[in-house]
C-alpha cells in the first residue's frame, strides 16, 4: 500500500498502464485520500479533453510560415525586448505556435462541452417497458429528465453514456437527472438495478430517496424498497454510499443499507453469519431512544465477529461513543491487530491518518 500521495501515478492508473497489485493500491488509496482523488478527477478531465481533439493537419501555409521565422535573422536589440520579437526567435517560435494551437482548442472545447449529452440508448429486454408512457418496442431513448419504468413482467438495459450499463429488473422506476462527461447520474425510486461500470471513480452515481451510490469503478445491483430504504450489493470493485456528512464505502462481496433520514449503515460481508447481520442492522436503524436495545446489538456484533469482519467493526469505530469505542477497539485487536504506528490512544481519538494505516493493513477482504 502507499503510505504517501499517489499523484504522480494518476496517469498511469488511469491509461491501465500499472500492475494489477499497483491498479489496486492506488484505488484503494484514492478511496481514503481527497487530495489524491481532486488530482484524479482533474487528470480525468483532462484526458476526456485531449480525446475530444481533432487530428487536422496543418495546412502548408502554416508551416512555410514557421521556416520563414526560423530562417529570419535576429535583430540587434539593445536592452529592448517586446512580446513579437520574442515570440518570433527561432527557439521560442514552436512552443508559442503550441500555445495558440492549444488555446484555440481548448476553447473549441469549451463549446463542445457546453452541449450536455442528452439522451441514453434503451434495449428492452423482456415485456413492455415504457419511458414517460410510450412503449419501447425494441430500442429507445432515455432523455434527461425523463423516467424509465417497468411493470412486473419487463425489463430494460440502459446503456450508461460510454462508460458501462445499467439493467431494470421488473417493477422499477428509474430517472436521467444528468449526463455529462464528468457525471453521469441517475435517479432509482423504486425497484432493482444493476449497474456494470467500466470507468475511472467517481463517474457514475445513483440517487435514492435514502442516499447517493457513488461508484468508484465496478459492478452492484442497488434496490429500493417502498418506504425509500435502499440495499446495496456490490461484486466487483467498490462503491460509496453516502447522505450528507456520513458515508459508507463498500468493498466487493459486502452489502450495505441505507435509510431515509438516517442514510448509511454500517458496511458488512456478506458471508457474514446472520446472527451479525441482524443485530448491525438494528444497531444502524433503532431508533436512538432505545438505548439499551442498541447495546445488546452491539455486543451481539462484537461477540459474533470473525476476522474478516474486522472491516465493518473498523467502521464502528467512528460511530459509537467513547465506551464502546474502547470495546470495539479491545475485539478488533483480538481479530486483526492493528500495524505498527498505531496506538490505542490514537485510535480512541480518532485520529485519521492511524485507521486508516489499520484498514490498509486489513485490506477489506
Amino acid at each position: 500500500m502507499f503510505s504517501t500521495h499517489v499523484t504522480r501515478n494518476l496517469s498511469a492508473y488511469f491509461h491501465e498502464e500499472l500492475s494489477t497489485e499497483e491498479s489496486r493500491q492506488v484505488a484503494e488509496h484514492l478511496i481514503g485520500c481527497t487530495r489524491c482523488r481532486r488530482e484524479f478527477e482533474q487528470v480525468k478531465f483532462g484526458v476526456s479533453w485531449a480525446e475530444q481533439l481533432p487530428l487536422v493537419p496543418a495546412p502548408d501555409s502554416l508551416w512555410q510560415e514557421v521556416e520563414t521565422l526560423l530562417n529570419r535573422p535576429i535583430p540587434p536589440r539593445k536592452n529592448r525586448w517586446n512580446v513579437i520579437s520574442f515570440v518570433t526567435q527561432p527557439r521560442f517560435a514552436i512552443p508559442a505556435l503550441a500555445a495558440v494551437v492549444l488555446v484555440v482548442g481548448l476553447v473549441a472545447l469549451r463549446r463542445h462541452y457546453a452541449e450536455p449529452l442528452t439522451s441514453w440508448n434503451v434495449a428492452r429486454l423482456d415485456g413492455a417497458p415504457r419511458i414517460d408512457a410510450a412503449p419501447v418496442i425494441d430500442k429507445g431513448k432515455l432523455a434527461v429528465g425523463q423516467w424509465l419504468e417497468t411493470d412486473s413482467s419487463s425489463r430494460a438495459q440502459i446503456d450508461v453514456a460510454s462508460i458501462g450499463r445499467v439493467e431494470v429488473d421488473p417493477n422499477t422506476r428509474i430517472r436521467l437527472v444528468e449526463s455529462k462527461p464528468t457525471e453521469h447520474r441517475l435517479e432509482l425510486a423504486r425497484g432493482r438495478m444493476s449497474a456494470h461500470i467500466s470507468a475511472p471513480p467517481k463517474l457514475f452515481f445513483v440517487n435514492t430517496p435514502s442516499g447517493v451510490a457513488e461508484d468508484l469503478g465496478c459492478a452492484y445491483t442497488l434496490e429500493v424498497d417502498e418506504a425509500g430504504r435502499s440495499l446495496l450489493h456490490v461484486t466487483v470493485g467498490w462503491v460509496s454510499l453516502q447522505l450528507r456528512d456520513r458515508e459508507s464505502v463498500v468493498p466487493a462481496g459486502a452489502a450495505c443499507a441505507t435509510w431515509p433520514g438516517i442514510g448509511p449503515g454500517t458496511p458488512y460481508f456478506e458471508d457474514a453469519s446472520e446472527v451479525f447481520r441482524t443485530a448491525l442492522a438494528k444497531f444502524d436503524f433503532e431508533p436512538s431512544d432505545t438505548q439499551w436495545s442498541k447495546m445488546a446489538s452491539l455486543d451481539l456484533v462484537l461477540l459474533n465477529a470473525r476476522p474478516r469482519d474486522v472491516m465493518t467493526l473498523w467502521y464502528l469505530l467512528s460511530r459509537v461513543d467513547g465506551n464502546n469505542r474502547a470495546r470495539v477497539y479491545e475485539r478488533m485487536v483480538e481479530l486483526a491487530p492493528p500495524p505498527e504506528g498505531t496506538t490505542r490512544h490514537g485510535v480512541l481519538q480518532l485520529n485519521q491518518e492511524m485507521l486508516n494505516r489499520w484498514k490498509n493493513s486489513i485490506g477489506f477482504k
